[in-house]
C-alpha cells in the first residue's frame, strides 16, 4: 500500500484560526446580547460550519432563525478582517508542502469554513501553489462530521481512501476523516504539522 494524496484540514492544522472564528462569531452574537464563552466554542462548536453553529445555538440558547442570515453575514465580514490583519505564510509549512509535491504526493485542504475564506487564506499563507484542490463546506451535501468533503477531495484527486492521508486537529474533523476511509494524522496545533512528522506516519502506513 502506498499514500499518494495528503489531505488537510485548514483551521487548526494549516492556520492556526480557532481563536479568529470564536473572536468573529461572538463579534456577530454580541450585537443581540447573546455572545458564548470560549470554552463553548472550543468544545461544541469547534471545526463546524457556521450554519450549523447557529443551528445548535437555536436549539439551545433561542437564537431566532430569523437572525441566522444576518449573523452568518456579520460572521463572515469579521473573518474576512482578521484574516487580513493575521494570516501570514509560516515556513515550515510552505517548506512541507513544497517538498510533498516535489516527491509527487497529490495535495488538497478540505474545510468546513466557507469557499471565499479558504481561497484568501491559502493565497495570503502563500500555499495555494502547492495545492490541487481547495475544497468548502459549501461544496458538499454534509460538512463535517460526515465525511463527503474528504470522500469528494478523492474522487476528483483520482484516488482511493487507503491511498490518502488525513491531517485533523478536532473531533469532528476526525470523525469525517475516519468515515471517509482514510488514514489519519491527528495533530495538536499547526505548529505540528512538518514534513518529519509526515513522513513518519506514511511510513508507518506504507510498513504495515
Amino acid at each position: 500500500m502506498s499514500i499518494k494524496a495528503i489531505l488537510f484540514d485548514m483551521d487548526g492544522v494549516l492556520i492556526d484560526a480557532r481563536d479568529w472564528h470564536y473572536e468573529a462569531l461572538n463579534k456577530a452574537l454580541d450585537l443581540f446580547g447573546m455572545a458564548i464563552e470560549r470554552y463553548a466554542h472550543i468544545a461544541t462548536f469547534d471545526g463546524l460550519p457556521t450554519r450549523r453553529k447557529l443551528e445548535i445555538l437555536q436549539a439551545t440558547h433561542g437564537l431566532p432563525v430569523a437572525l441566522h442570515p444576518f449573523i452568518n453575514e456579520m460572521k463572515q465580514l469579521y473573518t474576512t478582517e482578521i484574516i487580513y490583519a493575521r494570516c501570514r505564510p509560516i515556513f515550515h509549512h510552505q517548506y512541507a508542502l513544497s517538498q510533498l509535491r516535489q516527491r509527487g504526493y497529490k495535495l488538497a485542504v478540505c474545510s468546513n469554513s466557507i469557499k471565499a475564506t479558504v481561497n484568501l487564506m491559502m493565497m495570503l499563507a502563500r500555499l495555494e501553489e502547492y495545492l490541487a484542490l481547495q475544497l468548502s463546506c459549501e461544496q458538499v451535501s454534509q460538512a463535517k462530521p460526515a465525511p463527503d468533503i474528504y470522500v469528494e477531495a478523492m474522487r476528483q484527486l483520482g484516488v482511493a481512501p487507503e491511498e490518502c492521508l488525513i491531517l485533523e486537529d478536532n473531533d469532528h474533523g476526525i470523525q469525517a476523516a475516519k468515515a471517509s476511509g482514510g488514514h489519519l494524522l491527528e495533530v495538536a496545533s499547526p505548529e505540528q504539522v512538518t514534513l518529519d512528522r509526515i513522513m513518519t506516519r506514511i511510513a508507518e502506513i506504507e510498513g504495515a
